[in-house]
């Protein structure tokens, strides 16, 4: 197995990196744990930001243990690495006055704080936005949950597979004669953290333009998902259609699907009108290029059936490179389904260095020690001011005694917070 990017030289977690890029000089206060919070304060690290992201001392963000781990780092989840990478963490009790008091103090010192528990518990821990904005009027708090601050679901929990649901993503993904699958990927998460940090930048946006107030961006999951559904709500307001689930076809989008070849599958998108045309070319069927009812996806829609025929009958007797080199020839949308071997195999990943190798090593490791983790690459790539990967996911509590000392803690009142389990 070999990477698909040239590997950057080796990194390991050193807090002593500059901080660079677009968003460097902007604080960040992360509070949460798994994947819609963290993964929007990740991405705003990726891009300069000096990322804090606040754990429990006993065990920190369950993350860690997901998925594959690590063992030479004390079974560290490799997912670690990347959703954590260039952020700080500080091991903090929020239960304990004093943990919430050194909340409260990065808070006064933060821009944005991103966090996503259940509404209501950062009132009850005595640091609402209401409290935290009294003392930094220009504070930006992204608050992600499964239903949003208000409405009567705001106190379910509410994960990601959920919201997909009552989104509408599930109940038109699949085919119709089966139950909705899931997709592979917490894509709920996924989709309301990118929602968070553009909210996150608007409000950061109208703070600097419009005289350093913020506000609260409030992004529930499902929201999010919802917000994702194109023609779903219009179709059913308009003709009380519900679209169902059409397995790997586009509905109404002709012809855009999967189609089997001899020794595997392809995707081609063949929607658009002068697109279609050359494909029919490249498929040895004039007579539907040139047939004016298929001149426009209206007319194609009617007949998806004949042209996914056409298609599936044409790539039945060829591999898929064979079908990729004919299509790609005529200018058509045309690619294989890739796993992430063909990811690492791929000269299009390599070219634009989509996968670096990282040295991945505990904290006080020897030389030597440790393991190369292949992570992706930082997008969208900014020509000016690329985002990077300065350091991979710390340790739990790496950075408590550095972020401390900045508040104004010495050595002795950082041991006894210690001692009492605080930090």
């Amino acid at each position: 197995m070999s990477a698909a990017a040239a590997a950057p030289e080796s990194q390991s977690n050193a807090s002593a990196a500059k901080d660079t890029g677009p968003l460097a000089g902007v604080k960040v206060l992360e509070l949460g744990t798994l994947i819609a919070g963290p993964f929007a304060a990740r991405f705003l690290g990726e891009f300069g930001a000096e990322v804090i992201k606040i754990e429990d001392p006993k065990g920190g963000d369950p993350l860690r243990k997901w998925r594959k781990l690590y063992p030479e780092a004390g079974g560290t989840s490799l997912w670690w690495a990347v959703q954590a990478r260039n952020k700080k963490s500080v091991t903090v009790n929020l239960k304990a006055g004093e943990g919430q008091e050194i909340v409260w103090r990065l808070a006064k010192e933060a821009d944005i704080v991103i966090e996503n528990f259940r509404p209501g518990l950062l009132e009850k821990l005595g640091l609402g936005y209401d409290v935290l904005s009294k003392d930094n009027p220009g504070l930006v708090m992204v608050r992600l949950s499964g239903y949003g601050q208000t409405g009567p679901y705001r106190d379910r929990p509410g994960f990601g597979a959920i919201a997909e649901s009552m989104g509408g993503l599930r109940h038109i993904t699949g085919y119709p004669d089966l139950p909705p699958p899931r997709i592979g990927i917490s894509i709920g998460d996924s989709i309301a953290a990118l929602h968070g940090v553009i909210g996150a930048m608007m409000a950061l946006h109208h703070r600097n333009m419009n005289g350093g107030n913020g506000q609260i961006v409030d992004v529930a999951l499902y929201e999010a998902v919802f917000n994702m559904m194109e023609s779903v709500v219009p179709e059913y307001g308009v003709y009380g259609m519900v679209r169902e689930r059409t397995g790997a076809s586009l509905p109404g989008i002709v012809p855009s699907n999967t189609y089997p070849c001899r020794d595997g599958s392809i995707v081609i998108g063949g929607n658009s009108d002068p697109i279609f045309k050359r494909l029919m070319m490249a498929i040895d069927r004039a007579d539907l290029a040139n047939d004016p009812q298929l001149a426009h996806n209206d007319g194609r829609v009617p007949r998806t059936a004949q042209i996914d025929g056409a298609i599936a009958a044409w790539l039945s007797t060829r591999t898929i490179d064979e079908a990729l080199d004919v299509l790609n020839a005529a200018d058509v949308p045309v690619g294989r389904i890739y796993s992430v071997a063909d990811m690492f195999a791929d000269p299009q990943f390599a070219a634009r260095q989509m996968i670096q190798q990282f040295r991945w090593q505990a904290p006080g490791a020897k030389e030597g020690e440790g393991v190369d983790v292949a992570l992706p690459a930082v997008t969208p790539k900014l020509s000016a001011t690329p985002g990077e990967t300065r350091w991979l996911g710390p340790a739990l509590g790496e950075h408590t005694d550095e972020v401390l000392r900045t508040l104004g803690y010495d050595a002795d009142h950082i041991a006894r917070l210690r001692e009492q389990h605080i930090v």
